[in-house]
């Protein structure tokens, strides 16, 4: 099995990371093959709206990490993203790839309705906010981001699950709670 983790948080150390890294363990102790890439680090043109990869099945800017990250999604089983919360959504470097993979991640049939291209694969999605709990999901912090990753992976047919963290501020630290919380969910995608 393999697993490829994007990590779109900006901080190598903050909470997100922390998590993301305690799950990679979890999965390459079952014998996983895990990917690590990080948004932040990627080099990746904006989309330009010219809409012809949808009929080209390809991207018509040059190629960059876009493609080699599609490439990723593609060969693997399951998916794992953490993303802080930014304003309710994303950081702007995992939209930037969503943007530009669109064509990889589903077809769409004569009316334009989405056709999935990785039915039968799993995500999860990891997400933080320092708004404290339960704001971070009354509020719309944790459960925006939710709702718009999952709208583009549950796009391309993953069955998605998530993991949101409210008061990250207030408590950075990562509890015995969330780490089992962590291993647990790991093994629940890759089957184990």
């Amino acid at each position: 099995m393999k697993l490829l983790i994007i990590n779109a948080s900006p901080r190598k150390n903050g909470n997100i990371s922390k998590r993301l890294e305690l799950m990679k363990d979890e999965a390459e102790h079952a014998g996983v093959s895990v990917f690590v890439e990080y948004s932040q680090s990627f080099k990746i043109r904006p989309c330009i709206g010219c809409m012809k990869c949808r009929s080209a099945k390809n991207c018509v800017l040059s190629e960059d990490d876009a493609q080699r990250v599609l490439d990723l999604i593609q060969e693997c089983d399951a998916v794992i993203i953490g993303s802080p919360t930014y304003w309710g959504n994303m950081p702007g470097t995992l939209k930037l790839l969503f943007d530009r993979i669109v064509y990889g991640l589903m077809d769409e049939n004569s009316l334009a309705i989405p056709v999935p291209l990785h039915k039968g694969k799993k995500a999860l999605i990891v997400c933080t906010s320092s708004t404290p709990w339960p704001f971070n999901i009354l509020m719309g912090q944790t459960r925006g981001v939710v709702r718009a990753i999952k709208e583009v992976l549950g796009t391309a047919g993953f069955k998605v699950s998530s993991i949101q963290r409210g008061g990250t501020k207030k408590h950075p630290e990562i509890t015995k709670k969330d780490i089992r919380l962590c291993q647990k969910a790991v093994r629940r995608l890759i089957g184990r």
